[in-house]
């Protein structure tokens, strides 16, 4: 092994020679008092109403009717979650979670992407749900873009287009103003890297364009600065007042050295997690600027690349460097599975792994899912937030949030006793649970992805990621509980996994109170749609 100290290498050192027996042995224990216990959805994936309200078309919209996703599939009416605040409720208190997460439809409130344009309709929408949830005992989290770009700022550039970083000001600001009163949790932006990754790397996802090169690095400069200059208007305007933190959401898979032998594939799993979790978190909870290890390795690409540039990275000012570092009240986490990392000569290809040297594979000691990319790799998970402590949060000490985590199911087969998810969740969930009670990570909350199944952008309906069943054929879209929801109402109940007699119970801090909905347990809910229908009033 080579005599190199990085910031890898560290944490990989401390858990390199665990046993597989120590490494899965199960902790019974519980979470600590306060901890924050949650469920989430995203905006295009589960409203509906794709045109009502006055709401503008977004780039899922476009791409659903341009029939890009699984047979056709669009969101126009997904799980009706427009007309079903009351519902949905329903289910938030029968799992007992205290925080419920979920994104705002950027288009909904201003379907031109600009303020000139609001929609009183949008902003009644979320400020119902809002209240909801608060006369409910549970806190909303509020997400200012899950993806969902209005098309017509798409069509002006999109997140390629400099002008956007005013317009992601301007609309952070309204919401601030609007809903800050009540939510005190904001992320910027969730997984930002499949923004720029799938959406204009690749175009596996919206806006479904395919550039490499220049789009994708582009995209990520400027959600960097909108993420930046939203952080400082609620700083400036709106912090004192009212007393909320402000951070971002972003996704990041651990990786593994596929021969731990190498110090070369050593190496290149640390620039894997660079080219993933650094690209954004770097700038922000770093130096301000993107890691050396990316930038190097971009800077000797076009060096050796004489005859095609495989990346162009833009830079920022010292200005900006300035104004972007230590944007963040925490950390939060996306995460869902681990890779395995081989050193491999990329040649002049463009793409994270041909600049970056390595090549990724799914690690094979995870049990499958709906997803050829998400297999369960639970202790990933651990070595992960120690990954993140000791890069990110040394000097600055902001708290982890688990901001999603989740796998898919397949819509066949026995589609409520989701046994599988129940076994991933609980692994992961335990994992966390090592972190902060063995290696004294501060991880202060959990986000299960998600309430409810949803539109899976490419995938359409034919993944499932809900706690909760929605049957897409039924035109009043009802909801049922899967085994899983369950499950997670348990361990939110006994705050974790510690014996019966011992358990501190979550649920004995707050007593739920509501004017409009009782405290239903999930087993007593009606899902029978032709007897319940929630609409917004």
């Amino acid at each position: 092994m080579s005599d190199l100290r990085n910031s890898y290498q560290t944490v990989w050192d401390k858990f390199r020679d665990q046993t597989a027996a120590d490494r899965d042995a199960f902790l019974t224990d519980s979470f600590p008092a306060g901890f924050q216990w949650a469920t989430s959805s995203e905006s295009f994936k589960v409203e509906g109403g794709w045109s009502k309200g006055g709401k503008g078309e977004t780039i899922w919209d476009r791409f659903g009717h341009q029939g890009q996703a699984f047979e056709n599939q669009t969101a126009d009416l997904a799980c009706d979650s427009y007309h079903k605040v009351d519902y949905e409720l329903y289910l938030l208190r029968g799992l007992q979670v205290n925080t419920f997460q979920f994104s705002i439809s950027w288009a909904r409130i201003f379907p031109s992407g600009h303020n000139d344009s609001q929609s009183e309709d949008g902003v009644l929408y979320y400020n119902s749900l809002i209240d909801a949830l608060i006369e409910s005992g549970i806190k909303p989290i509020v997400t200012l873009y899950h993806w969902d770009l209005p098309q017509v700022l798409q069509d002006r550039g999109g997140w390629t287009d400099a002008s956007i970083v005013e317009a992601f000001k301007e609309y952070a600001d309204f919401c601030f103003s609007e809903f800050g009163d009540r939510v005190k949790t904001w992320n910027t932006f969730s997984s930002p890297w499949v923004v720029s990754h799938a959406g204009y790397g690749t175009g596996e996802h919206a806006p479904s364009v395919k550039d490499y090169v220049t789009a994708a690095y582009q995209v990520t400069h400027n959600i960097l600065k909108s993420h930046a200059e939203a952080w400082h208007v609620y700083n400036d305007k709106y912090r004192t007042a009212q007393q909320g933190q402000v951070g971002i959401a972003l996704n990041a898979d651990w990786a593994e050295p596929a021969d731990p032998s190498k110090s070369e594939d050593v190496a290149a799993t640390e620039r894997y997690l660079e080219f993933m979790l650094g690209w954004f978190a770097h700038p922000i909870f770093g130096a301000g600027d993107y890691p050396s290890i990316l930038k190097t390795q971009i800077e000797e690409k076009r060096a050796a690349c004489l005859s095609s540039v495989p990346a162009i990275l833009p830079t920022f000012t010292s200005e900006e460097m300035k104004r972007i570092v230590g944007t963040a009240d925490f950390f939060g986490l996306n995460h869902y599975t681990s890779r395995v990392i081989t050193h491999n000569n990329g040649g002049c290809v463009a793409g994270p792994e041909g600049v970056g040297n390595f090549r990724s594979d799914v690690h094979p000691s995870g049990n499958a899912t709906a997803s050829d990319w998400i297999s369960s790799v639970p202790w990933g998970l651990r070595r992960l937030l120690n990954y993140i402590s000791t890069v990110y949060l040394q000097t600055r000490k902001v708290p982890i949030y688990i901001t999603g985590n989740g796998m898919p199911t397949e819509n066949t087969g026995d589609i409520i006793n989701d046994q599988s998810r129940i076994q991933y969740l609980r692994s992961y969930i335990n994992e966390a649970l090592k972190a902060v009670k063995q290696d004294n990570v501060d991880v202060q909350r959990f986000t299960v992805q998600s309430l409810l199944d949803g539109f899976e952008g490419p995938q359409g309906y034919s993944e499932r990621f809900g706690l909760h069943y929605v049957n897409f054929d039924l035109p009043d879209r009802p909801r049922t509980p899967r085994q899983s929801a369950y499950f997670y109402s348990e361990v939110i109940e006994k705050n974790g996994f510690a014996p019966q007699n011992t358990v501190f119970h979550s649920s004995q801090e707050k007593k739920l109170k509501s004017k409009k909905v009782g405290p239903l347990p999930t087993h007593h809910i009606l899902f029978n749609s032709n007897k319940q229908r929630f609409k917004l009033q």
